[in-house]
């Protein structure tokens, strides 16, 4: 495990650009895993620069997101296929059919899970996998608790999370109560991980990581376990 600390935002936003764009020179055809919320957004903005710079193509690439909200429709504002429509697919040529993301709206919700599993399968495996973490631990929607043999799953978010993100939603709209979620076990099938923290708010989260055992009440210290993980953290 890696630690690399920076003193802004940007440094930490760039220092991971430079990761994906390294691994997309080295493999045109990478199958990347990525994630949303506040955290990446300056690297998705890096990462857009590097391509509109002629430095990268994702032209042969594929992605898959951690997770997407039951419920909320594809085209639904408060959905992760917009936001990732908004900072990085409207922007890149990378094709429309190698972006795989959940179907927050499956009527068979168990059927949904195994067919991402083997979408991932399908591609080979995801190369380099985008992290954030949550105060309480959780990587992608994988609360404390979760097993760490689970693979993508349906998750009852946690009222912290929900508390999270309800900065998200408009006024008067309430965050889903369930979503899909790769699982712990499927992050970890990935060859290299890459976590993003920054803020005050997430150093004694991550201090707990570096000093505490591996635990399946604390989900990213699994990660303790990987290979190949660069953490990279300010505050």
């Amino acid at each position: 495990m890696t630690w690399l600390e920076v003193k802004t935002y940007e440094e930490m936003s760039k220092m991971a650009a430079t990761i994906f764009e390294k691994q997309l020179r080295e493999k045109p055809h990478s199958v990347l895993g990525l994630a949303t919320g506040g955290t990446p957004i300056g690297f998705y903005k890096e990462l857009v620069q590097c391509y509109i710079k002629g430095d990268i193509s994702f032209e042969e690439a594929s992605t898959f997101n951690l997770d997407e909200y039951v419920g909320v429709g594809s085209e639904e504002a408060t959905s992760y296929h917009k936001y990732m429509q908004e900072h990085l697919f409207n922007h890149v040529n990378i094709p429309r059919e190698n972006v795989y993301l959940p179907d927050g709206l499956a009527t068979n919700l168990e059927k949904e899970c195994a067919r991402y599993e083997q979408q991932i399968e399908q591609k080979g495996g995801i190369d380099l996998q985008l992290l954030g973490i949550g105060v309480n631990g959780h990587i992608g929607f994988n609360e404390p608790g979760t097993s760490f043999q689970s693979r993508t799953h349906v998750v009852e978010l946690a009222d912290k999370t929900k508390q999270d993100n309800a900065k998200y939603f408009p006024e008067g709209k309430s965050v889903p109560e369930l979503a899909i979620t790769m699982g712990i076990e499927t992050i970890m099938m990935a060859k290299q991980i890459v976590l993003l923290a920054f803020g005050e708010n997430k150093i004694e989260t991550l201090n707990r990581i570096k000093e505490q055992g591996i635990s399946e009440d604390f989900p990213a210290s699994c990660l303790k376990k990987h290979p190949h993980v660069t953490i990279i953290y300010g505050s």
